[in-house]
């Protein structure tokens, strides 16, 4: 059974840290036949949707005294071939934002195959529908108080109220953008008017939650089922924990609170199809839903000891066995 794999190019990824990467090590663990694409190998004549897809073969990373150990090459391509999107039992879109309009126009010619049959994950309809800030609203009263507006006065009136806040670009990843100010800082309004293109563009403020020191918990889920999780501690004098900007990560459990936010949520991801999301928790409270290209699959493996890939994609089997 072929699975594809819409990513970025490959030379862009970091294998021993790449969740995609993982997958389809796993997918490939399992039987499956790995091909991979860029979304903008995408075509479609009449009401079908085809690409420009090459066979994958990756080789085996064994993990050696806490480090994965990468083989050059990590992986051997075969020849380019067009085929219809309905060849593949699954398709999974794991381009890394920006959500910008080749990734909506990638999602629109997912349509297309998902139409005719074809497991699209995630749901094209639901990464267009779920801005990764604004998503997460849905589920307000899990979260620290937080605003999206582009009206200086209405984010300075939120700043006033709670103090220490967090201002969050909607189009952001990875921690990029994401600034911590006060209601007390001088020149507040001068960012609030340079976060907002001059209140043109909205941005997500939140009352800053100081457990953040004691880490960032990503929760991994599968059909609304958490099945991992890996603590994401901010280095020193940095206040961001993502891994990506030098957080520290660590094995981890489930609170009880964090396992009820997980129920609570799991009924949403089920309808929209969104099969595999990593949820963001603060002392409890929920940051984000991460539902593009989540990542935190390689330190779980690692810390937990956990084959959380193969158990992704064992679930992934049975779904597809099941319809």
């Amino acid at each position: 059974m072929r699975h594809l794999f819409l990513l970025d190019p490959l030379e862009r990824l970091n294998p021993a840290k790449d969740t995609s990467v993982a997958l389809m090590q796993a997918g490939q663990r399992a039987g499956l036949q790995v091909w991979v694409a860029q979304p903008s190998d995408l075509f479609s004549r009449g009401a079908g949707c085809s690409v420009h897809a090459r066979p994958a073969d990756l080789q085996p990373m064994p993990l050696v005294e806490g480090a994965w150990q990468v083989p050059d090459p990590w992986v051997r391509l075969g020849e380019p071939e067009a085929l219809d999107l309905t060849a593949f039992g699954s398709v999974w879109m794991r381009k890394d934002p920006p959500v910008n309009e080749a990734y909506l126009y990638a999602t629109h010619l997912l349509d297309l195959a998902e139409r005719a049959g074809v497991r699209v994950i995630n749901r094209p309809s639901a990464l267009r529908a779920w801005n990764e800030k604004v998503g997460s609203l849905r589920f307000h009263g899990r979260m620290a108080p937080s605003l999206i507006a582009a009206d200086v006065p209405t984010l300075k009136a939120f700043a006033d109220e709670h103090g220490e806040v967090v201002l969050k670009p909607l189009g952001g990843r990875a921690g990029q953008g994401v600034v911590r100010t006060s209601a007390s800082s001088p020149g507040l309004r001068a960012l609030l008017e340079l976060v907002t293109q001059q209140q043109q563009l909205p941005v997500l403020i939140q009352a800053f939650l100081p457990q953040v020191a004691e880490g960032d918990k990503r929760i991994l889920l599968v059909n609304g089922e958490p099945l991992g999780a890996v603590n994401r501690r901010p280095m020193q004098g940095e206040f961001r924990s993502n891994l990506a900007l030098g957080g520290s990560p660590e094995a981890c459990d489930l609170t009880p609170v964090e396992r009820e936010l997980c129920a609570e949520l799991a009924p949403a991801f089920q309808a929209e199809g969104l099969f595999f999301v990593g949820i963001d928790v603060i002392g409890g409270r929920l940051s984000e839903i991460n539902v593009t290209s989540p990542t935190g699959i390689r330190e779980v493996e690692r810390l937990a000891a956990q084959p959380l890939a193969d158990q992704v994609i064992a679930r992934l089997l049975t779904d597809l066995g099941a319809g």
